[in-house]
C-alpha cells in the first residue's frame, strides 16, 4: 500500500480533499493531507508574511521524517505541484512517485509567478494590496479559504535535478476549464516528455471535489 502526502493549492487547506481521503484510506493507503504554514486558521500575520515556497516544501519534509517515508507518493494540486516539486527534490529519495493534480510542474529557476498566466498574475497583485503580504482569496468559491503568503507565489524554485530521478511522474489535466487554464502549454510539453505520463480529466480544476472518486481511482492505480 502506498504513503499519499496531498498538498493544496492556493488559498485552500487539507479540507479541500477530505471527499479524497477516506477512498483511498479505504483501499488501505495512508494518508496525509496538509495544511501548509501561514493558512492555518491560527496563524498570525507575522507567520503568514514569512512564509514561501521553503517554507512549504519543509512542511511536506516535516511529514516523511514523523512518518518515517522511504517512498512516499506526492500529490500537489494547482500551487502545491511547486511544493512538491521543491520537496521532492529534496527528499534524499524519499519520494517514489509525484502527481501534479492540474498543477504546476516548475523547471529550476521558475516560480508560481512566471509559470501562470496574466489573469493568475493580475489576481495575486489585486490580492495583495491590502496587506502587502497575503493574498486574499478570490471572490466565490468555498468560504474555508484563507489569504495566502504572497513570497510562496513570488519565490524562484531552485532544483539540483534530483526532482528527475523520482521513478514515476504524473500529469493530470482538467479540462473542464480550457478557457481559462494555465495549464494547456504545460500539457504539450510533458506529452512530448517519456519521463513523464499525462492523464486528463474532464472536470473543472478542483478535480479532487468535483470527482473525488475519478482522482482517488487516478491516484491508487
Amino acid at each position: 500500500m502506498a504513503t499519499f502526502v496531498l498538498v493544496p493549492g492556493g488559498w485552500h487547506g487539507a479540507w479541500c480533499f477530505e471527499a479524497v481521503v477516506p477512498l483511498l484510506e479505504r483501499a488501505g493507503h495512508a494518508v496525509h493531507a496538509l495544511t501548509l504554514t501561514g493558512l492555518r486558521p491560527d496563524d498570525d500575520s507575522a507567520t503568514v508574511a514569512t512564509a514561501n515556497l521553503d517554507t512549504h516544501a519543509d512542511d511536506v519534509l516535516r511529514v516523511l521524517d514523523r512518518t518515517r517515508t522511504a517512498d512516499a507518493t506526492l500529490v500537489g494540486h494547482s500551487y502545491g505541484g511547486m511544493v512538491i516539486a521543491a520537496a521532492a527534490d529534496r527528499a534524499e529519495g524519499r519520494v517514489a512517485r509525484l502527481v501534479h493534480l492540474d498543477a504546476y510542474v516548475p523547471r529550476d529557476g521558475e516560480s508560481c509567478w512566471s509559470s501562470t498566466n496574466e489573469r493568475y498574475r493580475e489576481a495575486f497583485a489585486a490580492g495583495a494590496a491590502t496587506t502587502g503580504y497575503a493574498v486574499r482569496p478570490p471572490d466565490g468559491g468555498d468560504p474555508r479559504r484563507r489569504p495566502h503568503p504572497l513570497a510562496s507565489f513570488l519565490q524562484t524554485i531552485r532544483l539540483t535535478g534530483a526532482v528527475a530521478q523520482v521513478p514515476r511522474r504524473e500529469f493530470v489535466y482538467c479540462s473542464g476549464w480550457e478557457d481559462r487554464t494555465p495549464f494547456t502549454a504545460l500539457r504539450t510539453r510533458l506529452r512530448a516528455d517519456p519521463g513523464w505520463q499525462v492523464h486528463d480529466l474532464p472536470t473543472a480544476h478542483n478535480a479532487m471535489r468535483e470527482a473525488p472518486e475519478a482522482v482517488a481511482a487516478l491516484l491508487a492505480r
